[in-house]
């Protein structure tokens, strides 16, 4: 009968936490990939690289919103119990308030087991996976960015200015290539047209000049009736550097172990020194230790067991559970800000979740004992 009750309250918060965990994140996802649209209007991608590298966003999102997703889930499903008098099945069947609490944090553990499986392995993946697509795009839509008076930088190391454009067709074009630092080229064209051939992109200018300028201010001009203006050499100025959030966990840690500060060590996607220190620190503690608060707000949330719905003060308690739960969300994830290079400190970080939850406990063992 116990293993039944217990399985009930398991399915159901767990049916919630995934409900309210997915309805979160399609909110915030979908607010997201409008703003990626920018990788599309300003930075000329494709369409389907936009598709790719919004979508893998998607695991990132569920992370962030998991903790959150749990609180509201427990909450809610605790209250509901509370004042539907559900909760007496388990006092009846002799479950000890102790030892439904027990219970409770035993199914956490399943939970920051899962939580830990997706910031620690899938995240980083995911992270890492569409950044490489933007690595690898070749700038589908950048001919259609091209607008009429107005300079288009989108490309690194390339400006574009026109003067009239219809269709594919451009009138009165200044180019100015900065590409190689040591012979700066500016093209001017009377006019010219814009061809998007088999994935190839480039300008045909005609009638019109370059001017050469090296480092010494020297200038060379030539003169040109027609000329082809590759622009597949050209990268987006879109991050394509792995950020620290995309970097392998394995990395970080094998980074933190062997810094230096005498040298500078190659990894697959990104170099070892310590002006990354603070950076990896807080990266590696928001993937081993954030999961952990679950634990903490099981125990919190559980509170709510200790005062029935017919005592007058059961709604000032049940706030209060609600807002003291929601400031340890909010404060585990300022908590990554105390991170710092500095290891004394970080350890005395470390020690504060655990405190809580031993003193959490404690406290709710007392006031049982004290009811009883």
């Amino acid at each position: 009968m116990k293993k039944k009750i217990f399985k009930k309250l398991y399915t159901e918060i767990f049916v919630f936490f995934l409900i309210t965990l997915f309805t979160l994140s399609a909110i915030i996802w979908i607010l997201q990939a409008v703003n990626f649209l920018d990788i599309v209007s300003e930075d000329g991608h494709s369409i389907s690289t936009y598709f790719k590298f919004s979508s893998l966003s998607l695991a990132k999102i569920i992370n962030e919103t998991f903790l959150l997703s749990f609180f509201l889930a427990l909450f809610y499903i605790l209250v509901l119990y509370e004042e539907n008098n559900q909760l007496l099945i388990y006092w009846s069947n002799s479950i000890s308030k102790k030892n439904f609490l027990n219970k409770i944090i035993v199914f956490s553990f399943g939970l920051i087991i899962i939580s830990f499986l997706l910031s620690f392995f899938v995240v980083p993946f995911t992270q890492d996976k569409a950044r490489s697509y933007i690595r690898s795009s070749n700038l589908d839509f950048f001919p259609s960015l091209i607008k009429p008076r107005k300079f288009i930088d989108t490309v690194e190391n390339l400006t574009v200015f026109l003067d009239k454009k219809e269709n594919q067709k451009i009138e009165k074009i200044i180019l100015k290539d900065a590409s190689n630092l040591n012979n700066i080229q500016i093209i001017i064209a009377k006019d010219g047209e814009i061809k998007n051939e088999n994935g190839n992109k480039f300008l045909i200018l005609n009638d019109g000049k370059i001017i050469n300028t090296n480092l010494e201010k020297r200038s060379t001009i030539f003169d040109f009736k027609e000329t082809n203006f590759d622009l597949n050499k050209y990268h987006t100025k879109t991050t394509t550097k792995a950020k620290v959030q995309e970097i392998n966990s394995y990395n970080i840690i094998n980074c933190l172990r062997n810094m230096s500060p005498q040298k500078s060590i190659k990894f697959e996607n990104f170099n070892c020194h310590e002006n990354i220190k603070k950076e990896l620190s807080q990266e590696i503690y928001k993937r081993i230790y954030l999961p952990l608060y679950i634990l903490l707000i099981s125990i919190v949330v559980s509170f709510l067991i200790l005062n029935s719905h017919i005592n007058t003060d059961y709604k000032f308690n049940k706030i209060k559970i609600f807002l003291i739960g929601i400031l340890l969300v909010v404060f585990s994830e300022v908590s990554v800000n105390f991170i710092s290079e500095n290891n004394l400190r970080n350890l005395s970080i470390l020690t504060v979740l655990p405190v809580l939850i031993l003193s959490s406990y404690l406290i709710f063992i007392k006031k049982v004992r004290i009811s009883s």
